[in-house]
């Protein structure tokens, strides 16, 4: 079966006195005809070429499904009077929320089930769901199309009816007010999808009287809206990717006007939360990896701020819990996450201890704590090699318990594997971190290794090493598993951030680039068997990568890839554009376009070969359209110089996040994997 081959339509674009020639542009029309025929010619295409792997696959979903307990449930976390959990049925794709009064002990009580209200839907995610102060009533947003659009709708616990109430084509972002009648959410640009209102529903009234209470006229600006943890205030906070500014009103006056608690400042960004007598807030202001202070309720802009935790230049302070007894930190220094816990008493003394943890390179970070008068404190654990663990820390005898490890249907036995981290030095001399794992009986350092080189790299997102049962699919077959920490995220502090953006963009590139030339060199693998992943941005990645060193690697993985970076950056009625200046740059000035164009990977397809390539894509995508690796395909089919397998596989039932469900994403996993199991077996032939 021949590749399908995209009509070309010449379209002209033109700025800062410099032509662009896009023969793609048109397929930007999802309601176009012609452009649904092409993306079911490419999957049928897909189907195709990989129908030698169709048992392959099959095995490799069961393989990953088995793994799953299927009668599950989450640990159940005790607040307002309440022991809440979500469970799974064996067979089922969705959760069932359900609570329990007063004790484990007592009659459950099912105050939702998602699989009730997903039945016949190809589709469905529940975003979040929250009950009124007095909790008799439910309010939930759901998604039917994968779009990131939900509607709002309310559930009565005492009667189990639904209520008439429904809010359509919101964000999912919502907070009850105190008096159980009143509820506060945000709602999107229809266009740009940019969250930018705020508005407030009263219950028994329809939705188009809803009053607008706030709205972001900043274009670079988003808005959401939650409850501090003493549930004493709701807050509206707005941000940019440099600037942030929390707005506030007691959550017992709804009807009250929100004050400002510190206007917005250029390169200042504050998160806000409360406990007594004071708002604590976590801000970069002088302190480029974030700090800690404290601000009186009565006047809490910055002239009133005191320190509590100050700035240090080695250690990024990413998150703090407030008890009434202990102030907790999660911080991360040298790429770990540590988790402090420091005594009020003994506040803005440095006292306290950490909790230890034992694996070189690990995922920890603190769990779900609604309770304020508590000892104990939930935190979540877990390695490349050890199972996601939730455990209860008594805060005063220092004593930890594990409440639940996941378990790996069919056993796990995290001995029976190893994982490192090394370090690879970057073009211009600063080292880069590298988490990797593998099977120590498949494992020999002779350069032979497949390896799985995966990184994101932007948005100051840290890609911590974390586990996957999934993902031992690859590693009995003899795969190594890497994580690139590049510049981009924040891995290694704010810097590490700022040093991976904006005009300073390809670090990131070229970090990803020496790492897994850092692997070849070190034998851990070579180009016959080295492949590559990322998705979203890190699909940016994939795609400049490719065109920088196409030579590197067998094969790539680019999921949903944000890789036509110019035009969609040019485009302000897309979702994203405007807010994301601040990280990519905007290209209407002319020293960000020429950047811009330099490494966008649509762009600077050249007539070179390329390794194999599997792009994955969903038609309702709202953060990157699937018009973007829709054309990049077209076009390196249309001028690469190889015969190496170019696929395009799009989900014409779901968005950014893939199929929804606990066992439907599977299936594209099990493509993904046997793309990569078939790409080397042909290599070891």
């Amino acid at each position: 079966m021949p590749a399908p081959i995209a009509i070309k339509k010449p379209q002209l674009l033109e700025i800062h006195g410099h032509q662009r020639q896009d023969p793609y542009y048109w397929m930007n029309d999802r309601e176009n005809q012609e452009v649904i025929d092409h993306l079911n010619a490419e999957n049928d295409y897909v189907k195709e070429v990989m129908k030698p792997t169709e048992v392959l696959q099959k095995q490799l979903f069961e393989e990953m499904k088995g793994r799953i307990k299927e009668q599950d449930e989450s640990v159940p976390y005790f607040k307002s009077g309440y022991f809440w959990y979500t469970r799974y049925e064996k067979g089922s794709e969705y959760p069932i929320f359900c609570r329990k009064p007063g004790s484990l002990e007592a009659e459950e009580a099912v105050i939702l089930d998602v699989n009730a209200l997903a039945e016949g839907k190809s589709y469905f995610q529940v975003a979040q769901a929250a009950t009124s102060t007095n909790q008799q009533l439910l309010a939930f947003a759901a998604d039917e199309v994968g779009r990131r659009i939900y509607t709002i709708r309310f559930k009565n616990l005492d009667t189990h009816e639904f209520l008439e109430d429904q809010i359509p084509e919101v964000t999912g972002n919502f907070v009850w007010a105190s008096d159980q009648r009143s509820i506060f959410y945000s709602k999107q640009d229809p266009e740009t999808l940019r969250s930018f209102q705020i508005y407030k529903h009263i219950l028994g009234s329809p939705s188009s009287t809803d009053q607008l209470v706030y709205e972001e006229l900043d274009e670079e600006f988003s808005c959401m809206v939650h409850k501090t943890k003493s549930e004493k205030f709701i807050l509206i906070h707005s941000e940019s990717t440099i600037s942030s500014e929390v707005r506030f009103i007691p959550a017992d006056q709804p009807v009250a006007a929100f004050q400002i608690l510190q206007a917005r400042i250029p390169h200042l960004e504050y998160a806000a939360d409360h406990f007594g007598d004071y708002f604590y807030i976590r801000t970069n202001d002088q302190a480029q990896n974030f700090k800690l202070v404290k601000a009186p309720l009565a006047n809490p802009g910055k002239e009133n701020w005191i320190e509590v935790i100050p700035h240090r230049p080695e250690t990024l302070f990413e998150d703090f819990d407030l008890f009434s007894k202990f102030l907790v930190t999660q911080e991360r220094s040298n790429g770990l996450t540590q988790i402090n816990i420091q005594p009020w008493e003994s506040e803005g003394k440095g006292e306290g201890h950490s909790l230890a943890f034992e694996d070189e390179t690990y995922t920890a970070y603190v769990g779900t704590n609604p309770e304020f008068d508590t000892n104990l404190l939930r935190f979540v654990y877990n390695s490349l090699v050890s199972p996601s663990s939730v455990y209860e820390y008594d805060m005063v005898t220092r004593q930890k318990t594990l409440l639940k490890q996941q378990e790996v249907v069919g056993g796990h036995e995290p001995s029976d594997y190893h994982s490192e981290r090394i370090w690879a030095k970057a073009a211009d001399g600063v080292l880069v971190p590298i988490s990797l794992v593998y099977q120590k009986s498949t494992f020999s350092k002779t350069g032979k290794n497949p390896v799985l080189l995966y990184a994101y790299g932007s948005y100051g997102y840290s890609m911590d090493a974390y586990f996957s049962s999934n993902r031992l699919s690859l590693l009995q077959r003899g795969f190594i598993f890497a994580i690139a920490h590049i510049r981009g995220g924040e891995d290694l502090g704010r810097a590490w951030y700022e040093d991976g953006k904006l005009l300073k963009k390809k670090n990131t590139f070229t970090d990803f680039i020496a790492c897994a030339e850092h692997l070849i060199q070190q034998e851990y693998s070579s180009p016959a068997h080295l492949y590559a992943m990322g998705g979203s941005a890190g699909g940016l990645l994939m795609g400049a990568v490719i065109n920088m060193r196409p030579d590197l690697f067998n094969g790539v993985i680019a999921n949903v890839p944000f890789v036509d970076v110019v035009t969609t950056m040019l485009d302000e009625s897309i979702p994203l554009t405007t807010g994301e200046f601040q990280e990519w740059g905007n290209p209407k000035e002319k020293e960000f376009y020429d950047y811009m164009l330099s490494y966008s990977p649509y762009d600077n397809v050249n007539a070179q070969a390329y390794p194999n390539l599997l792009v994955t894509s969903g038609l309702h995508d709202s953060q990157v359209q699937y018009w973007e690796p829709t054309k990049w395909v077209a076009k390196l089919r249309e001028l690469k110089k190889d015969q190496k397998l170019l696929l395009l596989f799009t989900n014409m039932e779901a968005g950014h996040g893939g199929a929804s469900g606990r066992f439907n994403p599977l299936k594209e996993i099990a493509l993904e994997y046997a793309f990569l199991l078939l790409l080397e077996e042909k290599t070891n032939k």
